[in-house]
């Protein structure tokens, strides 16, 4: 009898998830605090829960696609969350919250007979869809067996570690490089508009050279110089995700000069454009101080 899953958090990222699992045949079990966000998968067929709580009971397997590490934490071992379930043995948690998080929630889960997978995902909402994920997973060896071939519907399966937490450190370490990637380069864009040079083959000589990064081979052709502004990730999320790096890097003692900067970059970035902003306006900031506009010429 195959097992059936439970989906916690069925937003951008964990609606198109969910619906893989659908797509696999897996009978699935929904809850999020917004209902309009479980309509689209309950008219697939999905049954429609009130809580964390009762997708654990209805549920083997639980993931969680969460927005912030206090909402995994409720969620998980709140009242209503999942350790309350009868039916849940393991739990699999996508989101990006960090070790500080994972750890003790796994504990908590431990002691009620629930395992904890720690697997949080790479590739943004166009790599939800096209089961194009990096999905970084740690975890015990059995349950991690046991839900990988469920993970893989989201994209392909790294195990970086044998104990949670292990994969939020490198989700952490992933997405530090993504966000500094994206905030330089939108520095250097802004000087080159600047001092003349063609916004879009500074792109192109950029993408053929050394300086080639995430940023420049996808969120600047995509997002920035359509001026479309739509890639799919929140600010307020980058601004979490290198605070939480902070955080952990600052626990373990390691250097923290760049990783400083980079925060601060973010930090200023969610005070003027706001929480919900999508992640690539960050080079407006940096256009309003330098009096240019980063957009493809006619």
């Amino acid at each position: 009898m195959a097992d059936r899953i439970g989906f916690v958090g069925v937003g951008r990222m964990g609606n198109p998830m969910a619906g893989r699992l659908m797509d696999a045949g897996y009978a699935l079990t929904v809850y999020d605090i917004r209902t309009e966000a479980m309509e689209a998968l309950a008219a697939r067929g999905a049954e429609v829960a009130q809580s964390s709580r009762a997708v654990a009971d209805a549920a083997d397997i639980v993931f969680f696609s969460l927005p912030e590490p206090k909402d995994v934490k409720s969620e998980a071992t709140g009242e209503n969350g999942v350790i309350a379930g009868v039916r849940a043995k393991v739990l699999v948690d996508l989101s990006t919250t960090g070790p500080r998080t994972t750890v003790p929630v796994a504990d908590a889960l431990a002691r009620v007979g629930i395992t904890f997978v720690d697997a949080p995902v790479s590739g943004g909402v166009g790599g939800a869809r096209k089961g194009t994920l990096a999905v970084m997973a740690s975890g015990a060896a059995e349950p991690l067996a046991r839900v990988e071939p469920l993970l893989r519907l989201f994209g392909k399966v790294f195990a970086v570690g044998g104990k949670p937490g292990m994969g939020q450190a490198m989700k952490l370490a992933n997405n530090l490089l993504s966000a500094a990637a994206l905030a330089i380069t939108s520095e250097v864009m802004v000087m080159g508009v600047k001092e003349g040079l063609d916004p879009k083959l500074m792109i192109d000589v950029i993408n053929s050279g050394t300086g080639r990064n995430t940023a420049t081979e996808t969120k600047f052709p995509i997002s920035i110089l359509t001026r479309k502004f739509g890639y799919g990730f929140a600010t307020g999320l980058m601004h979490k995700d290198v605070r939480l790096y902070l955080e952990e890097a600052e626990a373990l003692g390691v250097p923290l000069d760049l990783g400083r900067a980079v925060t601060a970059a973010w930090r200023l970035a969610e005070a003027e454009l706001g929480a919900e902003s999508d992640y690539t306006e960050i080079v407006r900031c940096l256009e309003s101080r330098a009096g240019v506009v980063v957009g493809a010429k006619e």
